[in-house]
């Protein structure tokens, strides 16, 4: 199978140098309007460069691309790859509006080609854990949930990260992997409330979901923080606390109920070495599911929901209100 890449920035160099890593998968490619950068990663992975999407997709005939381009633009390209009928991977969010998104499914459906969205988060090993074991019962009933990603603000070297409408916001391009994280573990949500705070060095929200099985939580997003990028996710239960911090040494951290006349125990897990990174897993495992013909773990509609979810909160935000899911279609309620 020949995979190409569109975009040569950070997430297109990821893609480029794990599809060359994939067993059955010939980087065939890689695409960037600036000429030296695609050379220069083309080179680094032992491949060709373009700087025209169309004459990569002529050329090359690829199976897959992915398409790593600044968000305001998936729409475009990811519409030329479909009428293509090339099989695409593109990074989370979809769109920077529902309505792009919902073209650009009915688009892949009509041609049919395949349409991966990279929630990669799903795909780290720690955070798979942590969900194995909330699934498992481990820490019983859960309660209450807290995550943080928090880092530098990305628009101080590429300035459409400042621009809303072509980003969405911290909110929108940055606490949509917590969102879909947590929308996989906990299912559908009944409610969103949301406060954020925005200006030219930072953009700040904390965003809390009330899920249908009654079990809340309290994401935080933050661009413009002054320390390193850091995540963070804590799970509480009517058994104990589960714990994971990127900062810490050990991978996991488990903490049982207070049991009478006991110590408090608690279980560090230490770190396993990784093979690969967590982008070579997602890649692996959509290359898996074209040839295999399967569904993904992250399917094209979870990819959707996050986004109407990062909407909900946004508007909730705007007007300060939580806002009810249920019946989204036909327009956000205030609860």
């Amino acid at each position: 199978m020949k995979a190409v890449v569109l975009g040569c920035g950070i997430m297109g160099r990821t893609h480029a140098r794990n599809w060359s890593s994939v067993p059955g998968v010939q980087l065939a490619a890689v695409c960037d309007i600036d000429k030296e950068l695609a050379d220069k990663v083309a080179g680094s992975n032992g491949t060709k460069s373009y700087t025209s999407f169309e004459d990569m997709l002529a050329a090359e005939h690829p199976d897959i691309v992915s398409i790593c381009v600044p968000t305001y633009l998936h729409k475009h390209f990811v519409l030329q790859a479909a009428q293509a009928g090339v099989h695409i991977v593109c990074e989370k969010p979809i769109a920077p509006s529902l309505e792009d998104a919902e073209e650009m499914i009915a688009a892949c459906r009509l041609s049919g080609v395949r349409l991966f969205i990279a929630h990669v988060v799903r795909f780290f090993p720690s955070y798979k854990d942590l969900a194995a074991k909330v699934r498992a019962g481990v820490i019983g009933e859960p309660g209450v949930m807290h995550t943080k990603r928090i880092g530098g603000h990305p628009g101080r070297s590429k300035a459409w990260y400042y621009d809303e409408e072509k980003s969405g916001g911290v909110i929108l391009d940055l606490l949509i992997h917590d969102i879909d994280y947590m929308r996989s573990v906990f299912g559908e949500i009944d409610s969103v409330f949301a406060m954020k705070r925005t200006s030219e060095a930072l953009d700040y929200a904390l965003v809390t979901l009330r899920f249908k099985n009654g079990a809340i939580a309290n994401l935080e997003g933050h661009w413009g923080y002054p320390g390193p990028f850091t995540t963070a996710v804590e799970f509480a239960g009517t058994k104990g606390v589960l714990r994971f911090h990127s900062d810490d040494a050990v991978s996991l951290k488990i903490q049982t109920s207070r049991q009478p006349s006991e110590e408090r125990p608690r279980v560090a897990v230490p770190k396993s070495p990784a093979y690969h990174d967590p982008y070579y897993y997602e890649l692996e495992h959509f290359a898996e599911c074209i040839l295999k013909g399967t569904e993904p773990i992250v399917s094209t509609e979870d990819a959707y929901k996050a986004m109407e979810i990062a909407f909900a909160a946004i508007a909730s935000a705007q007007s300060g209100q939580p806002i009810r899911m249920d019946g989204l279609k036909g327009g956000m309620t205030h609860v």
